[in-house]
C-alpha cells in the first residue's frame, strides 16, 4: 500500500488520523461506517464508548496521573461532511474514499469537499484518544452526526449522558479566533405544482447551464457576495422569456445541499423556432449584465447554450410562476448586526432546486442570531411561494448560541494563545450553526468554546485547510487541556 500523501505533515498523529477519516466515505446519514471505526479505536485502547440510538458515538478517557480531580472537558466534533464534486468529477460519495493532497501549504482534495469541516477536529479528537503524551483531566469526546443536515446527532443527545462541565467545539475555521457564539437557523422546504403540458408548436429545445461560481458555505460566506447559480438562471430565463413568450421549462436544477451557495444550475427548455434568436439574444445579454455585477466577487461565472433532444415541458404560465417566485424569494444577507458591525445577523440561501412531472421543489436556509428575525425571513420565503401558488415547509428551529464573554475557558484559551503565538486572539461569533447551540440547551451549565484551524471555502470542492494551522490548533488544543 502506498504511504498517504499527507504521512509527511505534522503533526504526525492528526494527519494520521485525518488520512484514516478520509478513507471512510462519510456523507450526511451514511457515517455508520466511520463511528464503527471510531468505537473499535477506542476499544482497542480499552476505552468506554458507546453509540446512542442516533449514531453519536460517546468516549470517556480517564484523567492522566495528577489531574483525576480537574473539570471534566467534552471534546466535540461532527463526523459527517458536505458531498459536493465538480461537474466533470465522478465520486460516489456512499462509496468512493475522498482523496487529499498537498498543494503548496494547504491539503485539498481532488474534485472533491475535503471534508476538513469537521474532519480535522475529528481527527485531533481520534489523536488524543491514541496518545497517552498529553496531559489532561477527564475527557469525553462526543462525534456527532447529521450535523450538516441539521444538527441531527446534536439534537439526539440526552440531558445527563455527558458528565464534563465544559464544552470545546473544533469545528471553527480561523485559528486566531475563538467562537463564542453562533446563529441559529431553519430550512424552508417549498413546493411548486406546475404539471406538464404541450411544447410550444416547433419547440427548439435548448439547455442553459450556469456554472464557474465559487459557491462557498451559506453562512460563513454568505457576506462575500458570491453568485447563487440558481437565482442568476432564473434571473437569466426570465429575460430571456420576456424576449422569447412562447418559452416553457422543461426541467431545472440545481445546487446539492441547502447549507452550501449553489455553483452550478441547469435548465431545459422549449421556445418557438420564431423566438430563439431572441431567446440566445437574451441570455447573452443577461450574462454580460451579471458578469459586470460579479467583476470582483465571481469572476468565472459563464452560462452555456445548447441544443438538447425534445422533452415534455411545463406551461408558459407555469414556467414564469416558477422564475418569478425564485426572482421574488429573499437570498443572501437580509440584514447586518446592530451590535456587531459588519456582521451578517439574517440571511437566507436558495441552495437546491429540482423539478419532475408533478413541479418543482425548493429547498432554502435561513439563518440568524435572532430568532424572529429568522422566523420573519422565513415567512417572507413562504410568501413568495404563496403567491405563486406554492406551499412551504418549515423544518425544525434551533436556536443561536448566545455568548458568554466571561467564562473562565475563554480566558484560558486566549491566555494560551496569546502564549503560544505572542498575541491574543480574536474573539467572535459566526454567521452559522454550531451544535454548541443545540448541546448548550441540553447542559445549560456548560462552559463552551469552538476553536480549529485555518479552513476556506467548505462546503465546495474548493475546500482547504492550512497545514500550519492544524499544528497551531493542536498546540492550543493539547495546551488548553493541559492547564484546565
Amino acid at each position: 500500500m502506498s504511504a498517504s500523501p499527507l504521512a509527511a505533515l505534522s503533526p504526525a498523529t492528526v494527519w494520521s488520523a485525518f488520512s484514516d477519516l478520509c478513507a471512510i466515505p462519510h456523507p450526511s446519514r451514511h457515517e455508520a461506517a466511520i463511528i464503527a471505526m471510531l468505537k473499535a479505536r477506542a476499544d482497542a485502547r480499552g476505552l468506554d464508548a458507546e453509540i446512542d440510538a442516533k449514531g453519536n458515538l460517546i468516549v470517556r478517557k480517564p484523567a492522566t496521573p495528577g489531574k483525576e480531580g480537574r473539570p471534566g472537558v467534552v471534546l466535540q466534533s461532527h463526523v459527517d461532511m458536505v458531498p459536493q464534486a465538480n461537474a466533470g468529477t465522478r465520486h460516489d460519495f456512499a462509496v468512493d474514499p475522498i482523496r487529499p493532497r498537498v498543494e503548496a501549504e494547504w491539503v485539498v482534495a481532488t474534485g472533491t469537499t475535503l471534508g476538513a469541516d469537521n474532519g480535522i477536529g475529528a481527527a485531533a479528537m481520534l489523536a488524543l484518544m491514541e496518545d497517552d503524551r498529553v496531559a489532561h483531566g477527564p475527557l469525553e469526546f462526543l462525534f456527532t452526526v447529521e450535523e450538516e443536515i441539521g444538527l441531527n446527532g446534536a439534537r439526539a443527545v440526552a440531558p445527563g449522558v455527558l458528565k464534563g462541565s465544559i464544552l470545546l467545539n473544533l469545528d471553527s475555521e480561523d485559528d486566531t479566533r475563538i467562537t463564542i457564539g453562533c446563529a441559529g437557523g431553519r430550512d424552508v422546504t417549498l413546493t411548486l405544482p406546475m404539471g406538464l403540458a404541450a411544447e410550444p408548436v416547433h419547440a427548439r429545445h435548448l439547455t442553459i447551464a450556469v456554472s464557474g461560481l465559487k459557491g462557498g458555505h451559506s453562512g460563513l460566506d454568505i457576506h462575500l457576495g458570491h453568485g447563487n447559480a440558481i437565482r442568476i438562471l432564473a434571473r437569466t430565463l426570465r429575460a430571456a422569456m420576456l424576449a422569447a413568450p412562447s418559452l416553457c421549462l422543461a426541467a431545472f436544477a440545481g445546487g446539492s445541499a441547502r447549507n452550501a451557495i449553489p455553483r452550478e444550475a441547469t435548465a431545459r427548455i422549449a421556445v418557438t423556432a420564431a423566438e430563439e434568436a431572441a431567446c440566445r439574444a437574451a441570455i447573452a445579454t443577461a450574462l454580460t449584465e451579471i458578469r459586470a455585477e460579479q467583476t470582483h466577487a465571481d469572476p468565472g461565472l459563464a452560462i452555456s447554450v445548447g441544443e438538447t433532444e425534445a422533452a415534455p415541458t411545463f406551461s408558459a404560465d407555469a414556467t414564469a410562476a416558477l422564475l418569478r417566485a425564485i426572482n421574488a424569494c429573499p437570498d443572501g444577507i437580509a440584514r447586518l448586526s446592530d451590535s456587531l458591525p459588519g456582521t451578517p445577523e439574517t440571511s437566507s440561501n436558495v441552495g437546491v432546486i429540482s423539478t419532475d412531472a408533478n413541479g418543482a421543489r425548493v429547498v432554502c436556509m435561513v439563518r440568524s442570531s435572532v430568532d424572529t428575525a429568522r422566523d420573519a425571513l422565513c415567512a417572507r420565503i413562504t410568501d413568495a411561494f404563496a403567491l405563486a401558488g406554492g406551499t412551504a415547509g418549515l423544518g425544525a428551529a434551533y436556536p443561536g448560541w448566545q455568548p458568554n464573554p466571561s467564562a473562565k475557558i475563554l480566558a484560558l484559551l486566549s491566555e494560551t494563545q496569546a502564549r503560544l503565538r505572542g498575541e491574543a486572539p480574536e474573539i467572535s461569533t459566526i454567521h452559522a450553526g454550531l451544535e454548541c447551540a443545540i448541546l448548550g440547551a441540553a447542559y445549560p451549565h456548560w462552559e463552551m468554546a469552538s476553536i480549529g484551524p485555518v479552513i476556506r471555502n467548505p462546503h465546495s470542492p474548493d475546500e482547504r485547510v492550512s497545514i500550519a494551522s492544524v499544528g497551531h490548533f493542536w498546540n492550543l488544543l493539547t495546551e488548553t487541556l493541559a492547564a484546565v
